[in-house]
């Protein structure tokens, strides 16, 4: 007869062989669901089809920072200087060229001051910093300039050409409400709005990415399903007059 401590044993020997099994295909298991997930997010549609995070987009430095508002204090600083300087030219009617101008008289008024009140009470004058602008900034930004305005004009040409129907139709209606939005309010205001949308709307989107891309997918889906009704009733009844002539051309 076998001994019941050595039954009991191996009883508790297979029990931990078994959890132990089971630990393991539940950690499989759940690695393999996180890795699934994993795979659906790199596979999900994001925004204007981008590949990298919203902080790689504007370029990863401390101009991200700013607009992701990293630096809170910085953002918020720069903010409020920008709302602070629409007051000061919407509501009190300052002009730009009046607002420099005083400006440049109130700077040099004090400078002037603290000197002679320096030299009076025998201490130092202040230290104006030497400013020498870099040449290499300004050709660089020359240069990225003229690369813009090379990329727009071979972009006008590329519409104005007619290729490409869509774009021209979505390039004709965003000018039109660009243009409508422009009644509505002056340049500086209209440069105002935009700052602060440039300067709340990332930040915003990085925290709720998830929801704008699912909805962005779906309106886009429903814009093209749209767009392709349109084509088929009213962009393919066009007259095709020119086309025609340039292939017997």
């Amino acid at each position: 007869m076998s001994d019941p401590v050595e039954d009991i044993s191996s009883e508790s020997v297979m029990k931990k062989i078994h959890e132990k099994i089971h630990h393991y295909q539940d950690s499989s298991s759940s690695s393999d669901s996180e890795s699934e997930k994993l795979m659906q997010a790199s596979k999900k549609v994001r925004l204007f089809g981008r590949q990298q995070p919203v902080h790689a987009l504007f370029g990863g430095g401390k101009s991200a920072d700013i607009i992701l508002w990293r630096n809170k204090q910085i953002s918020a600083g720069i903010l409020t200087g920008m709302t602070v300087l629409w007051l000061i030219f919407e509501w009190l009617g300052y002009h730009l060229l009046t607002f420099i101008c005083h400006a440049l008289i109130i700077s040099l008024g004090v400078l002037c001051c603290w000197s002679h009140v320096s030299c009076a009470i025998n201490k130092s004058p202040p230290k104006l910093p030497e400013v020498i602008l870099p040449e290499d900034l300004f050709m660089s930004i020359a240069l990225s300039l003229r690369h813009e305005m090379n990329n727009a004009f071979a972009t006008f040409r590329e519409i104005a050409s007619g290729r490409d129907f869509r774009k021209f139709l979505m390039v004709i209606v965003s000018l039109w409400v660009v243009s409508v939005i422009g009644t509505w309010f002056n340049f500086l205001t209209l440069f105002y709005i935009v700052f602060v949308i440039l300067h709340t709307v990332p930040v915003l989107y990085e925290k709720h990415e998830d929801h704008v891309d699912t909805f962005a997918e779906k309106a886009m889906n429903e814009i093209n399903k749209q767009y392709k009704v349109f084509d088929a009733k009213v962009l393919r009844k066009l007259p095709k007059g020119l086309s025609m002539h340039k292939k017997q051309q």
